[in-house]
């Protein structure tokens, strides 16, 4: 039986994948740790019980204590690692815990598997170190061009040089001390259970209350979005089949504009209220959402283009992604909107007050 610790798995992406190996490999001892910050959320959670097969750990990742102690205890063989902050535009406003969870808390992840597997007779056969990254290490693409795993690393934004550092951080212990590791960098995911600072969710929630929908710049800039369920298979794949010392980039095979996914989202959205009557007094709107849609100052350093080339994913492991983006994002518009208790509790009273989020007016993200 594997005993797998999943950092950050209270997470959007981390989330989902804890409740896909719950069901790809149910023998599987998971065990996950979060320090609930803002954007972990034990909900995403609340079908798995405690037992056998599950433990919630909540924690940083940055107490070695207590990292070395689930090693030691749990006698963890798998590591998965989620962890970070993740917002541009937080990392632009505050830089510090970016360097302190995505570059301190990896090395003190990379430190307790090096000192616990490696110490052990016959080393660290049978273990495996993942680490879960970003296409954002490798800068801004012009008007053509993909992101292969060959690419020069050019981060230009404080979240992504904290990942691009951890990134080099995990091929230095796989080289120098031998630690079983491989690195995922994937494109932006969109699905079930994203914090709603985030492009899309946030997107979602604003036209379904009738609230602005700001974009950054002229909206042209491009991403290559992948469905978090594609994104949960690709990186289980790579930890039963990735070589070590390699890294696969995952992408959705999806360019879109940013202001051609806030046309598709008011779209879909009009389309389900159309039909559905409960909506309609719910979210009362009069005309089509697109008309919510205004253009704001960009950010500082805003990418142009981002795409991913998954070559190496589907010759080497046979993955493919599964949803086309028309598919997913139907999925995911109609996942919010059946879901309002979710995202409406994250985003009222004094929760949103902590944490300064400003619902209705402020910008979105771009990443994970």
């Amino acid at each position: 039986m594997r005993k797998v610790l999943i950092t950050g798995g209270a997470g959007f992406i981390g989330s989902n994948f804890v409740l896909h190996l719950s069901k790809a490999a149910p023998d599987a001892r998971l065990v996950v740790l979060d320090k609930l910050t803002y954007a972990g959320n034990l909900e995403n959670l609340k079908t798995l019980s405690e037992g056998a097969n599950y433990r919630f750990v909540r924690g940083d990742i940055n107490d070695a204590r207590l990292v070395e102690g689930l090693f030691a205890e749990e006698g963890i063989d798998t590591v998965v690692n989620f962890a970070a902050e993740s917002h541009v535009d937080r990392s632009i406003l505050g830089p510090k815990d970016f360097v302190e969870t995505n570059i301190l808390g990896t090395f003190t992840l990379l430190e307790a598997a090096r000192k616990h597997w490696l110490a052990l007779e016959g080393g660290a056969e049978g273990k495996r170190f993942l680490h879960v990254s970003t296409d954002e290490v490798y800068g801004s693409l012009g008007a053509t061009g993909l992101f292969t795993e060959t690419t020069a690393y050019r981060p230009n934004s404080p979240y992504a040089a904290s990942k691009a550092s951890s990134d080099h951080l995990v091929r230095a212990y796989c080289h120098t001390y031998g630690l079983p590791a491989v690195t995922t960098n994937c494109s932006n995911n969109y699905g079930p259970y994203q914090f709603p600072e985030k492009l899309i969710p946030l997107m979602v929630i604003n036209a379904l209350k009738g609230a602005p929908l700001p974009v950054y710049g002229d909206g042209q800039n491009v991403r290559d979005w992948l469905f978090v369920e594609d994104h949960c298979k690709a990186i289980a794949l790579v930890l039963r089949e990735g070589r070590t010392g390699e890294t696969y980039n995952v992408g959705g095979r999806n360019e879109k504009k940013n202001i051609d996914i806030v046309r598709t989202i008011c779209s879909l959205i009009d389309e389900r209220a159309a039909k559905d009557g409960r909506l309609r007094q719910e979210f009362p709107f009069e005309g089509s959402r697109a008309s919510l849609i205004h253009f704001v100052k960009d950010r500082p350093g805003h990418d142009r283009r981002y795409a991913i080339d998954c070559t190496k994913m589907e010759n080497e492991l046979g993955w493919t992604p599964g949803h086309v983006f028309e598919e997913g994002i139907r999925k995911t518009v109609d996942w919010y909107i059946d879901n309002r208790q979710w995202w409406e509790r994250i985003i009222s009273g004094e929760y949103t007050e902590y944490y300064g989020l400003q619902y209705g007016g402020r910008l979105a993200g771009q990443k994970q």
